[in-house]
């Protein structure tokens, strides 16, 4: 069996190819080849950049043809109209990598299935994926375009902590901040629910699509069955370090008005909490359910930065919101009590 991975070096589609690897695929990646340090032995590479010149592309594909393409790095309907221009005739099955926080927000039911509706108004790059899952519905319903859709969630490999607020440099600060015994901002007052997956939980399930007729046309999520609250994530964090973390709950409507970054990731996704139904993976990929816990999970993120330095680097931008944020709310409680005193 002969697949073709778009990308294939990133957090999800590394796990997913050493899998299909493991599995006896025939794996080739499409890529700029610029992220050696995560391919795998024993993949083929054409190099190239997905977005470059099509005319070039084409020719570059010659007369090879798939049992399964897997597109990990499309985010707009016009990258998915090429694909289609591309591997119609040339693969058996399109699988194109959508993304869970596309469902509706705010939730009307705190459990998600496939059926739940679709309705991201805070986060471009969710309304985005929601475009590009209606233009391939589309092709498949007027011609046959052999699609499968795949949402992840909040998908982490070991050289990838989750967590809920971080910098531009990634989650190194908050584990310094640990560390050192500093406040770490939590989002809301901790309780909400979320669903961190394992990459290589992910791909146990992913493969068992790949190459399965059955499926297309259809669409699914895969998540790992553990739900936790922001809280035990955080602690899963400190118990990996050895400390006890010094959570400081703040609004995700506040931090969102101080950095309007936090508009998609917070309010468009990490501050609503999410149970998820995995019963149709489940139908497809017979027993699947995640076996590498948060714990695990985040022993090894966090070994995995203690062992390379280079991943160690200060986030100063991020240090310096922390402490402005932990500041005026302080500052907003002191003001409070004093009015209310005299």
């Amino acid at each position: 069996m002969k697949a073709l991975f778009i990308g294939g070096t990133g957090t999800i589609s590394t796990a997913i190819t050493r899998r299909a690897l493991s599995l006896g695929w025939e794996v080739w990646l499409l890529n700029r080849g610029t992220r050696a340090c995560r391919e795998c032995p024993g993949v083929r590479t054409i190099t190239a950049d997905i977005n470059g010149d099509e005319a070039t592309l084409s020719g570059l594909l010659g007369e090879h043809r798939f049992d399964v393409v897997v597109d990990f790095i499309a985010f707009v309907p016009e990258q998915l109209e090429r694909d289609v221009r591309l591997f119609a005739g040339r693969t058996a099955q399109f699988i194109f990598i959508s993304s869970a926080s596309a469902y509706q927000k705010p939730l009307s039911h705190y459990m998600v299935s496939e059926s739940t509706p679709l309705c991201n108004p805070l986060w471009e790059y969710s309304r985005n994926k929601i475009a590009c899952e209606e233009y391939l519905v589309h092709e498949w319903r007027r011609r046959a375009f052999p699609v499968t859709i795949v949402r992840p969630s909040h998908t982490y490999d070991d050289q990838y902590l989750p967590v809920a607020i971080h910098g531009k440099r990634g989650a190194w600060q908050v584990v310094d901040r640990i560390v050192r015994d500093k406040p770490v901002l939590v989002p809301g007052d901790g309780t909400s629910l979320w669903t961190v997956t394992h990459a290589e939980d992910f791909a146990r399930a992913f493969c068992g699509l790949l190459g399965n007729r059955s499926v297309i046309g259809e669409i699914f999520h895969i998540t790992g069955g553990e739900t936790l609250s922001w809280n035990q994530i955080y602690d899963c964090i400190g118990a990996a370090v050895g400390k006890e973390v010094i959570k400081y709950h703040v609004s995700s409507d506040f931090l969102a008005a101080c950095d309007p970054e936090y508009t998609g990731t917070l309010l468009g996704d990490k501050a609503h909490s999410v149970v998820f139904d995995n019963t149709k993976i489940q139908r497809v990929v017979s027993g699947f359910t995640g076996e590498i816990s948060f714990q695990e999970g985040a022993r090894r993120c966090v070994n995995y930065l203690l062992s390379n330095p280079a991943l160690q680097a200060g986030d100063p931008e991020f240090e310096l919101f922390c402490e402005k944020i932990i500041t005026a709310q302080e500052a907003a409680r002191i003001h409070f009590f004093s009015a209310i005193t005299g």
